[in-house]
């Protein structure tokens, strides 16, 4: 499973899972121990806090797979930044997001093929948990990205 774990990101260590019924939770933890500022480019190694993110992935047979990260948030020691605090970033999601990259392009692909209403259906039935509003929303997002 470590090694899996890698694919996603480097940075990240494997801590344990469990088959909860028709999901897969996978609890996984930062292993860096600075970070680069991603307002000002300072490196910081004095932790503020940590928080405990979901992030939904693709499934893992047949099963939906919930991504558990214990995400650190850093001191920023630069005083001229605005920013006194943030969150550590990671290759396989965008800040704030709540689907790896992975799970919205395979959310994307389905949906380019069929109404929102029966790809939020097919999805939800395999894939992830998925409402019409998200699909339209990712829709949107993928537009204003070209």
């Amino acid at each position: 499973m470590e090694e899996l774990v890698k694919l996603l990101d480097r940075e990240i260590r494997y801590e344990g899972h469990e088959i909860a019924g028709e999901e897969i939770h996978i609890w996984v933890s930062s292993t860096r121990e600075r970070k680069e500022c991603p307002y000002c480019g300072t490196t910081a190694s004095k932790v503020h806090s940590r928080t405990l993110r979901t992030v939904k992935d693709l499934p893992i047979q047949g099963k939906k797979v919930k991504i558990l990260l214990e995400q650190k948030k850093y001191f920023c020691k630069n005083e001229k930044c605005k920013h006194k605090t943030f969150a550590e970033r990671f290759d396989f999601f965008e800040p704030k997001a709540t689907k790896t990259k992975r799970l919205e392009a395979e959310i994307l692909r389905v949906s380019l093929t069929q109404s929102s209403i029966s790809a939020s259906r097919y999805l939800r039935s395999s894939v992830a948990d998925v409402s019409k509003s998200t699909i339209c929303n990712l829709l949107k997002k993928g537009r204003e990205n070209r």
